[in-house]
Order: structure tokens, then C-alpha cells, then sequence
């Protein structure tokens, strides 16, 4: 089973549960992102570029 849960914050990219499992990531901040833009927001928090 596949419901719609949301959209990416970043790119509106549809985040589904699938089977009960969420298929995103959803923030302290209560902000839910698709894998590949968290993957991206991950990235530039730990390099951030002066």
C-alpha cells in the first residue's frame, strides 16, 4: 500500500508511506524532506562553503 504523506520542503517531490514505512525523512523542525534532498542538506551543513 502506498499513501501520500507529504512533499519534499526542497524540490515538492511527493513523500509516500510505503508498506507503514515513511519514505523520507521528517525533521526535529517538522520538516519533511525526500532521501536525496536530506542527503544534499546533510552534505552542505558539514562543508559549509565561506
Amino acid at each position: 500500500m502506498r499513501e501520500l504523506v507529504s512533499l519534499c520542503k526542497c524540490c515538492k517531490k511527493d513523500v509516500y508511506c510505503i508498506d507503514g514505512f515513511f519514505n523520507g525523512v521528517h525533521t526535529e523542525e517538522k520538516e519533511i524532506y525526500c532521501f536525496e534532498c536530506y542527503e544534499k542538506l546533510m552534505k552542505e551543513n558539514e562543508n559549509p562553503q565561506s
